[in-house]
């Protein structure tokens, strides 16, 4: 018997699955098979120590989504290990750049660490609401009326100046209908430091949410991203939040995986209605699952963590349920292993 997990048993029985994995037998032998829910959106997260394939799992999810015809995996790639899913048809963006009207005012202060009610933050707020591109955004604050002070407009310059230098915007860069095709999309990020990183991640969710918010698109998208950790402590986090928190009703769905659930806002866990744990040991992060879960697990979830690299606990809050699973195996190859002395030669 294969169980679906993430469905209520009042759900269409023949709606888009995806192969999950087995359950982990007492004795260590592969169980009945399980499948998780691929037809309403979802909101998941993926915790685990380094090692023990919160990664993997996550590309293991972007490889059924490839397969379901009205749903397409984006994934967010900030170290460079999912591009073989180019192997299941995904398009790899390797330069991922985003327009600078894909941010509006509010995030480009935020960017630059500009607080909107000073003079600077000010400007630089009046170029990107006037102006779509970084180039007429600069040429807007050069020639700012006198009433704005010398010093003012050459911070403001020096600032966008700096953000130009990060390679992370131009006029055509990526947009939600360029994400919405037929194929899986793995955006690279790991070319791009920390600020543009975070800034292409917040004008690609922003964009998935609005686009969706207008009208069902053709496919709707489920947002992946690894070391989600790393955007919700940038830019990226107002875009990420408002995914998770409101995506699912104009039909976005978010998985975020990390190694520090205690560095994630208390929503992220609160919100995931699919929490897939692999083995953690800190105590912060064990704290910080049990503080969010609601209580038919956290008084012994961290009694009930599996050992084993690709082995999970899955909490499904569409059923209240528990499950101990074990991940299949990838149909592509994993890029997340660490490198090995004895590889090299």
């Amino acid at each position: 018997m294969t169980r679906i997990l993430g469905r209520r048993a009042a759900d269409d029985p023949d709606a888009p699955t995806g192969h999950l994995g087995a359950y982990r037998a007492r004795d260590g032998s592969p169980g009945a098979r399980v499948r998780i829910d691929l037809d309403r959106p979802h909101a998941g997260l993926v915790v685990g120590k380094r090692g023990y394939g919160k990664s993997y799992t996550l590309g293991v999810l972007a490889e059924e989504l490839a397969r379901v015809e009205g749903a397409v995996p984006v994934v967010a790639d900030p170290m460079g290990v999912f591009e073989s899913l180019a192997e299941v048809g995904a398009t790899v963006v390797s330069r991922p750049r985003v327009s600078a009207a894909a941010l509006g005012p509010r995030a480009w202060c935020d960017l630059l660490g500009l607080a909107p009610e000073s003079p600077v933050g000010a400007l630089v707020w009046q170029a990107a609401d006037a102006r779509d591109s970084l180039a007429a955004m600069r040429e807007f604050v050069a020639a700012a009326d006198t009433r704005a002070e010398r010093a003012t407009r050459r911070a403001a310059e020096n600032h966008l100046a700096l953000a130009d230098s990060w390679g992370g915007f131009e006029p055509d860069g990526l947009t939600a209908d360029d994400l919405l095709g037929e194929s899986a999309v793995v955006v690279d990020l790991s070319g791009l430091d920390a600020a543009p990183a975070n800034a292409v991640l917040r004008g690609l969710a922003g964009g998935l949410y609005d686009r969706c918010v207008r009208g069902s698109p053709d496919r709707l998208p489920w947002l992946l991203v690894d070391e989600v950790h790393a955007f919700f402590d940038g830019v990226a986090a107002p875009a990420l939040r408002t995914a998770l928190t409101r995506g699912r009703q104009p039909g976005v769905s978010f998985v975020g995986a990390t190694q520090r659930p205690s560095a994630l806002p208390g929503v992220a866990v609160s919100q995931a209605d699919l929490l897939l744990a692999h083995r953690l040991t800190s105590r912060a992060d064990l704290g910080a699952l049990a503080d969010a879960r609601p209580t038919y697990v956290a008084s012994s979830l961290d009694e009930r963590l599996p050992d084993a690299p690709g082995e999970v606990l899955l909490v499904d809050d569409a059923t209240e349920s528990v499950h101990a699973v074990r991940i299949r195996e990838r149909e592509t190859p994993h890029g997340g292993g660490s490198s090995r002395a004895s590889e090299i030669g």
